[in-house]
Protein backbone atom coordinates (compact mmCIF):
# COMPACT_ATOMS: atom_id res chain seq x y z
CA UNK A 1 0.00 0.00 0.00
CA UNK A 2 1.10 3.55 -0.41
CA UNK A 3 0.16 7.10 0.48
CA UNK A 4 -1.51 9.49 -1.91
CA UNK A 5 0.47 12.45 -3.29
CA UNK A 6 3.01 13.24 -0.59
CA UNK A 7 1.80 10.36 1.52
CA UNK A 8 3.36 6.84 1.51
CA UNK A 9 2.23 3.75 -0.42
CA UNK A 10 -0.47 1.60 1.14
CA UNK A 11 1.66 -1.46 0.78
CA UNK A 12 0.78 -1.90 4.44
CA UNK A 13 3.36 -2.62 7.14
CA UNK A 14 4.81 -1.29 10.33
CA UNK A 15 8.55 -1.67 10.83
CA UNK A 16 8.69 -3.83 13.92
CA UNK A 17 11.80 -6.03 14.17
CA UNK A 18 11.38 -9.79 14.15
CA UNK A 19 12.96 -12.09 16.69
CA UNK A 20 16.71 -12.35 16.40
CA UNK A 21 17.79 -15.27 14.25
CA UNK A 22 17.64 -18.32 16.55
CA UNK A 23 20.30 -20.96 16.93
CA UNK A 24 19.50 -24.08 14.95
CA UNK A 25 18.37 -27.04 17.03
CA UNK A 26 18.63 -30.66 15.87
CA UNK A 27 15.69 -32.13 17.80
CA UNK A 28 12.53 -31.05 19.59
CA UNK A 29 12.09 -31.24 23.35
CA UNK A 30 10.55 -34.67 22.75
CA UNK A 31 13.56 -35.88 20.77
CA UNK A 32 11.98 -35.73 17.30
CA UNK A 33 14.28 -34.73 14.42
CA UNK A 34 13.50 -31.14 13.39
CA UNK A 35 14.73 -31.70 9.83
CA UNK A 36 12.33 -34.64 9.57
CA UNK A 37 9.43 -32.51 10.83
CA UNK A 38 10.25 -29.78 8.31
CA UNK A 39 10.42 -32.18 5.36
CA UNK A 40 7.19 -33.89 6.41
CA UNK A 41 5.19 -30.68 6.83
CA UNK A 42 6.51 -29.35 3.49
CA UNK A 43 5.25 -32.56 1.87
CA UNK A 44 1.85 -32.14 3.56
CA UNK A 45 1.66 -28.47 2.54
CA UNK A 46 2.48 -29.42 -1.04
CA UNK A 47 -0.39 -31.92 -1.02
CA UNK A 48 -2.68 -29.24 0.43
CA UNK A 49 -1.63 -26.67 -2.19
CA UNK A 50 -2.58 -29.06 -4.99
CA UNK A 51 -5.87 -29.94 -3.29
CA UNK A 52 -6.80 -26.29 -2.75
CA UNK A 53 -6.45 -25.63 -6.48
CA UNK A 54 -9.55 -27.80 -7.00
CA UNK A 55 -11.72 -25.72 -4.64
CA UNK A 56 -13.81 -22.65 -5.36
CA UNK A 57 -14.29 -20.12 -2.58
CA UNK A 58 -15.20 -16.51 -1.78
CA UNK A 59 -12.62 -14.03 -0.55
CA UNK A 60 -13.79 -10.79 1.09
CA UNK A 61 -11.39 -7.97 1.99
CA UNK A 62 -11.96 -4.89 4.12
CA UNK A 63 -9.31 -2.26 4.88
CA UNK A 64 -10.10 0.56 7.29
CA UNK A 65 -8.04 3.76 7.58
CA UNK A 66 -8.27 5.69 10.87
CA UNK A 67 -7.90 9.39 11.67
CA UNK A 68 -5.97 10.77 14.63
CA UNK A 69 -9.07 10.63 16.82
CA UNK A 70 -9.57 6.91 16.22
CA UNK A 71 -12.51 7.26 13.84
CA UNK A 72 -12.74 5.55 10.46
CA UNK A 73 -11.64 8.03 7.78
CA UNK A 74 -11.69 5.77 4.72
CA UNK A 75 -12.45 2.25 3.57
CA UNK A 76 -11.51 -0.25 0.88
CA UNK A 77 -13.76 -3.26 0.27
CA UNK A 78 -13.90 -6.08 -2.24
CA UNK A 79 -15.59 -9.45 -2.52
CA UNK A 80 -14.40 -11.96 -5.12
CA UNK A 81 -15.43 -15.47 -6.00
CA UNK A 82 -12.48 -17.67 -6.97
CA UNK A 83 -13.94 -19.92 -9.65
CA UNK A 84 -13.09 -22.05 -12.69
CA UNK A 85 -13.92 -21.08 -16.24
CA UNK A 86 -13.44 -22.79 -19.59
CA UNK A 87 -10.92 -25.67 -19.51
CA UNK A 88 -10.53 -25.31 -15.76
CA UNK A 89 -8.86 -21.90 -15.95
CA UNK A 90 -8.85 -20.13 -12.57
CA UNK A 91 -10.96 -16.95 -12.53
CA UNK A 92 -11.53 -14.12 -10.06
CA UNK A 93 -15.11 -12.83 -10.35
CA UNK A 94 -15.74 -9.52 -8.62
CA UNK A 95 -18.99 -9.68 -6.67
CA UNK A 96 -18.81 -6.43 -4.70
CA UNK A 97 -16.34 -3.57 -5.15
CA UNK A 98 -17.55 -0.10 -4.14
CA UNK A 99 -15.40 2.93 -4.88
CA UNK A 100 -12.67 3.13 -2.19
CA UNK A 101 -12.89 6.07 0.19
CA UNK A 102 -9.32 5.82 1.51
CA UNK A 103 -7.80 9.29 1.94
CA UNK A 104 -4.14 8.76 2.86
CA UNK A 105 -3.32 5.36 1.44
CA UNK A 106 -3.65 3.49 -1.87
CA UNK A 107 -3.80 -0.24 -2.49
CA UNK A 108 -0.85 -1.19 -4.71
CA UNK A 109 -0.05 -4.23 -6.92
CA UNK A 110 2.14 -5.53 -4.09
CA UNK A 111 -0.87 -5.44 -1.76
CA UNK A 112 -2.95 -7.37 -4.28
CA UNK A 113 -0.26 -10.03 -4.62
CA UNK A 114 -0.03 -10.31 -0.82
CA UNK A 115 -3.80 -10.83 -0.65
CA UNK A 116 -3.51 -13.61 -3.22
CA UNK A 117 -0.40 -15.50 -2.12
CA UNK A 118 1.31 -14.16 1.03
CA UNK A 119 -1.46 -13.82 3.58
CA UNK A 120 -2.84 -17.34 2.86
CA UNK A 121 0.78 -18.56 2.97
CA UNK A 122 1.54 -22.17 1.95
CA UNK A 123 5.03 -23.73 2.16
CA UNK A 124 5.51 -26.13 -0.78
CA UNK A 125 8.46 -28.06 -2.18
CA UNK A 126 8.81 -25.41 -4.89
CA UNK A 127 8.83 -22.43 -2.51
CA UNK A 128 10.71 -23.99 0.43
CA UNK A 129 14.23 -23.49 -1.05
CA UNK A 130 13.56 -19.73 -1.05
CA UNK A 131 13.23 -19.69 2.75
CA UNK A 132 15.26 -20.22 5.88
CA UNK A 133 13.19 -22.21 8.39
CA UNK A 134 14.23 -22.27 12.07
CA UNK A 135 12.62 -24.19 14.91
CA UNK A 136 11.43 -22.01 17.82
CA UNK A 137 9.82 -24.58 20.11
CA UNK A 138 6.47 -26.14 20.93
CA UNK A 139 3.35 -24.08 21.59
CA UNK A 140 -0.36 -24.67 22.03
CA UNK A 141 -2.68 -22.82 19.61
CA UNK A 142 -6.19 -23.02 21.04
CA UNK A 143 -6.41 -26.79 21.70
CA UNK A 144 -3.82 -27.79 19.09
CA UNK A 145 -0.29 -28.79 20.03
CA UNK A 146 2.05 -27.24 17.47
CA UNK A 147 5.66 -26.82 16.43
CA UNK A 148 6.58 -23.16 15.95
CA UNK A 149 9.04 -22.03 13.26
CA UNK A 150 10.44 -18.71 12.06
CA UNK A 151 10.40 -18.26 8.29
CA UNK A 152 12.31 -15.65 6.29
CA UNK A 153 13.40 -15.39 2.64
CA UNK A 154 17.00 -16.38 1.91
CA UNK A 155 17.20 -13.98 -1.03
CA UNK A 156 14.59 -11.70 -2.58
CA UNK A 157 14.13 -11.43 -6.33
CA UNK A 158 12.77 -8.20 -7.80
CA UNK A 159 9.10 -8.49 -8.65
CA UNK A 160 8.45 -11.38 -6.24
CA UNK A 161 6.64 -11.22 -2.91
CA UNK A 162 7.61 -13.31 0.13
CA UNK A 163 6.35 -14.16 3.61
CA UNK A 164 8.44 -13.28 6.67
CA UNK A 165 7.32 -14.26 10.13
CA UNK A 166 6.30 -17.30 12.19
CA UNK A 167 4.26 -20.39 11.39
CA UNK A 168 2.60 -22.93 13.69
CA UNK A 169 2.47 -26.56 12.48
CA UNK A 170 0.02 -29.11 13.90
CA UNK A 171 2.07 -31.85 15.59
CA UNK A 172 -0.33 -34.58 14.46
CA UNK A 173 -1.29 -33.62 10.90
CA UNK A 174 1.93 -31.68 10.18
CA UNK A 175 0.09 -28.82 8.45
CA UNK A 176 0.24 -25.08 9.07
CA UNK A 177 -2.65 -23.98 11.29
CA UNK A 178 -1.60 -20.36 11.90
CA UNK A 179 0.79 -17.76 10.45
CA UNK A 180 1.93 -14.40 11.77
CA UNK A 181 4.10 -12.03 9.76
CA UNK A 182 4.08 -9.68 6.79
CA UNK A 183 4.73 -9.54 3.07
CA UNK A 184 8.22 -8.46 1.98
CA UNK A 185 9.97 -7.87 -1.34
CA UNK A 186 12.36 -5.66 -3.26
CA UNK A 187 10.97 -2.12 -3.66
CA UNK A 188 12.24 0.96 -5.46
CA UNK A 189 14.23 3.29 -3.22
CA UNK A 190 11.83 6.20 -3.73
CA UNK A 191 8.77 4.18 -2.73
CA UNK A 192 7.46 4.95 0.75
CA UNK A 193 5.57 1.68 0.91
CA UNK A 194 4.59 -0.14 4.08
CA UNK A 195 3.00 -3.53 4.76
CA UNK A 196 1.09 -4.62 7.87
CA UNK A 197 1.75 -7.51 10.18
CA UNK A 198 -1.11 -9.98 9.92
CA UNK A 199 -2.37 -13.22 11.48
CA UNK A 200 -3.94 -15.94 9.35
CA UNK A 201 -5.90 -18.79 10.87
CA UNK A 202 -6.78 -22.08 9.21
CA UNK A 203 -9.53 -24.63 9.83
CA UNK A 204 -10.25 -28.16 8.62
CA UNK A 205 -12.72 -27.77 5.78
CA UNK A 206 -12.77 -31.25 4.26
CA UNK A 207 -11.77 -33.25 7.34
CA UNK A 208 -8.25 -33.63 6.01
CA UNK A 209 -6.59 -30.36 5.00
CA UNK A 210 -6.38 -27.08 6.92
CA UNK A 211 -7.63 -24.18 4.76
CA UNK A 212 -7.11 -20.43 5.41
CA UNK A 213 -10.37 -19.04 6.79
CA UNK A 214 -9.52 -15.69 8.40
CA UNK A 215 -6.77 -13.06 8.23
CA UNK A 216 -6.56 -9.94 10.33
CA UNK A 217 -4.12 -7.04 10.62
CA UNK A 218 -4.29 -4.23 13.17
CA UNK A 219 -1.22 -2.08 12.67
CA UNK A 220 0.23 1.42 12.49
CA UNK A 221 2.25 2.03 9.34
CA UNK A 222 5.21 4.36 9.83
CA UNK A 223 5.30 6.35 6.59
CA UNK A 224 7.81 9.16 6.09
CA UNK A 225 5.01 11.69 6.41
CA UNK A 226 3.79 10.19 9.67
CA UNK A 227 2.06 7.14 11.16
CA UNK A 228 -1.18 5.75 9.75
CA UNK A 229 -3.40 3.41 11.76
CA UNK A 230 -5.09 0.69 9.66
CA UNK A 231 -7.11 -2.47 10.14
CA UNK A 232 -7.54 -5.27 7.60
CA UNK A 233 -9.93 -8.21 7.71
CA UNK A 234 -9.95 -10.99 5.10
CA UNK A 235 -12.35 -13.92 5.06
CA UNK A 236 -12.13 -17.08 2.94
CA UNK A 237 -15.54 -18.75 2.81
CA UNK A 238 -17.78 -21.20 0.93
CA UNK A 239 -15.07 -23.68 -0.02
CA UNK A 240 -16.49 -26.14 -2.57
CA UNK A 241 -14.64 -28.88 -4.42
CA UNK A 242 -14.58 -28.47 -8.20
CA UNK A 243 -14.94 -31.67 -10.21
CA UNK A 244 -12.70 -30.82 -13.18
CA UNK A 245 -8.94 -30.49 -13.56
CA UNK A 246 -7.75 -27.07 -12.43
CA UNK A 247 -5.15 -24.79 -13.96
CA UNK A 248 -3.95 -22.19 -11.46
CA UNK A 249 -3.21 -19.47 -14.06
CA UNK A 250 -5.54 -16.58 -13.27
CA UNK A 251 -7.76 -15.26 -16.04
CA UNK A 252 -9.35 -11.87 -16.54
CA UNK A 253 -11.39 -10.36 -13.74
CA UNK A 254 -15.10 -10.71 -14.42
CA UNK A 255 -17.23 -8.00 -12.87
CA UNK A 256 -20.90 -8.29 -12.03
CA UNK A 257 -23.50 -5.63 -11.51
CA UNK A 258 -24.06 -5.01 -7.82
CA UNK A 259 -27.16 -6.68 -6.47
CA UNK A 260 -28.38 -6.42 -2.94
CA UNK A 261 -28.15 -10.18 -2.57
CA UNK A 262 -24.48 -10.15 -3.57
CA UNK A 263 -23.38 -7.73 -0.88
CA UNK A 264 -21.48 -9.26 2.03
Amino acid sequence: MRHRKYLPLLGIAACIAFLAEPARAAKTEGGVSIDEIIQNFIDKETEFSKARESYTYRQSVKVLEYNNSGGVRGKYESVQDILFGIEGKRLERVVFAPVPTLKNIIMTPEDMEDLRSVQPFVMTRDSAPNYRIDYLGEQQVDEIETYMFSVKPRKMVKGERYFEGQIWVDQLGLQIVKTYGKGVGVLKKNQDQRFPRFETYRDQIDGHFWFPVYTRADDTLDFRTGPQKIRMIIKYENYKKFGGTATITFGDVVEEEEEEGNRP
